[in-house]
């Protein structure tokens, strides 16, 4: 039987922790969707559609990765795409309380789906889209944080958010 997860997020920007734990979902389950939260209430630094170009090059060769965007009620959609469960990477015991909350909320709106949660990695523990644009926006290595591919993007946006 096919296994399809969803791996939600913003990725504003996608990070070396966000890769991490897509790579594994896509080696653990059959289908992966990558879905981008449409968040109206938050103004990203990156588009919803710059969001899904950097997610979909840095997964370009991972086969069983989908990337999609979404917004509503995340049970909801996974309930319309035939989602088994939801993925979420923890770094920390402040990213579990919230994650414990939101895995409750969408068991009880989609009784069939379940969340899964993945250790993050000890190089990404402390590694966050928000860390990553704190210290591009002071002109700070982020090298190490996002992929190669998409790294000068990701800090000529950023540069021209701090010079304007």
């Amino acid at each position: 039987m096919k296994k399809t997860v969803i791996c939600p997020g913003s990725f504003d920007p996608v990070t070396l922790g966000h890769l991490d734990i897509i790579k594994r979902s896509a080696n653990m389950f059959d289908h992966v969707i990558v879905g981008v939260l449409v968040n109206s209430s938050k103004t990203p630094c990156f588009s919803i559609d710059e969001r899904i170009g950097f997610l979909k090059e840095v997964t370009q060769d991972i086969p069983n990765v989908e990337v999609v965007s979404f917004d509503g009620l995340l049970a909801q959609y996974c309930k319309e795409r035939n989602v088994d469960a939801i993925v979420k990477g923890l770094r920390a015991v402040s990213d579990f309380e919230y994650e414990f909350q939101m895995a409750i909320t969408n068991k009880k709106l989609n009784p069939q789906l379940e969340t899964i949660f993945l250790m993050a990695n000890s190089e990404s523990m402390y590694l966050s889209s928000s860390m990553v644009r704190e210290v591009a926006s002071m002109g700070g290595d982020i090298s190490n944080f996002v992929p190669k591919c998409i790294h000068d993007r990701i800090v000529n946006r950023i540069s021209n958010l701090r010079n304007h």
